[in-house]
């Protein structure tokens, strides 16, 4: 099962300075939404061992949400070397994240 949403201790430069492969996941942990994306997220990192994935929580005032420009929970920010790749945004299916993997890799 994949962990709770932690509140953020990422700036947006440190996001940037992220080596490699990297998935930013906003949402909170009370959000239906988020709860009910679960099991596509957990299913398509599944098979990404190697990959980062930070569950970041979010809301009004949270900065690095808002840096990314998340409006709607849960939103996945695909990263590769820091930079932007792909973004999901309330993921419903596994095959709504592969597309977006397939990019990191």
């Amino acid at each position: 099962m994949n962990p709770p949403y932690t509140p953020q201790t990422l700036t947006h430069a440190d996001a940037q300075a992220l080596p490699g492969a990297t998935v930013l996941e906003f949402g909170t942990n009370w959000c239906s939404w988020c709860q009910g994306a679960q099991p596509a997220i957990e299913q398509a990192l599944q098979a990404h061992t190697g990959l980062r994935h930070l569950k970041i929580e979010d809301g009004k005032g949270r900065p690095l949400g808002r840096a990314y420009g998340v409006k709607l929970w849960p939103t996945l920010i695909f990263l590769k070397d820091g930079h932007e790749v792909a973004r999901v945004v309330r993921p419903d299916a596994e095959s709504a994240l592969s597309d977006a993997l397939t990019q990191l890799a």
